[in-house]
């Protein structure tokens, strides 16, 4: 049997984090590009995305990200639209929550944008969060 010489393989390396995504440039939308907010994966590399003005489209990941940049539902991202179909749009950028808060400072998103929350838990609460069903339990 062979004499082990590493510590791990191909997976190891590249769960290693290079602490690289620590501070950078926050990038801000150009003519043809729209904010976003992820509401549903999809799968394949689709997910349903809201864009801020108001129109919900289908958004494709750019292969430059897959498998590089997890996108999650609730997450906020910049994608660009495409001229010949109006109801797709291409994932360019995804930004943390940190940077999501800075746009929403600087007036790029509406106040309106939820930004730690995910499509399941608007969908959950629905009404504001109250999570009383009705249920009153008498004093013994």
């Amino acid at each position: 049997m062979p004499k082990p010489k590493g510590k791990g393989g191909k997976n190891r390396r590249r769960g290693k984090g290079d602490g690289e995504e620590s501070k950078r440039e926050l990038e801000f939308k150009e003519e043809g590009q729209e904010y976003a907010q992820v509401t549903k994966m999809l799968g394949n590399g689709r997910c349903d995305c809201y864009c801020f003005d108001g129109i919900s489209r289908l958004g494709h990941i750019r292969g430059k990200m897959r498998k590089k940049v997890w996108i999650t539902a609730g997450d906020i991202v910049l994608v660009g639209k495409r001229d010949f179909q109006d109801d797709k749009v291409d994932i360019i950028h995804k930004y943390t929550a940190d940077e999501a808060r800075n746009l929403k400072q600087y007036g790029e998103l509406p106040e309106t944008a939820r930004i730690n929350e995910t499509a399941v838990d608007l969908a959950m609460t629905g009404d504001g969060g109250d999570d009383d069903l009705g249920i009153d339990f008498e004093d013994i």
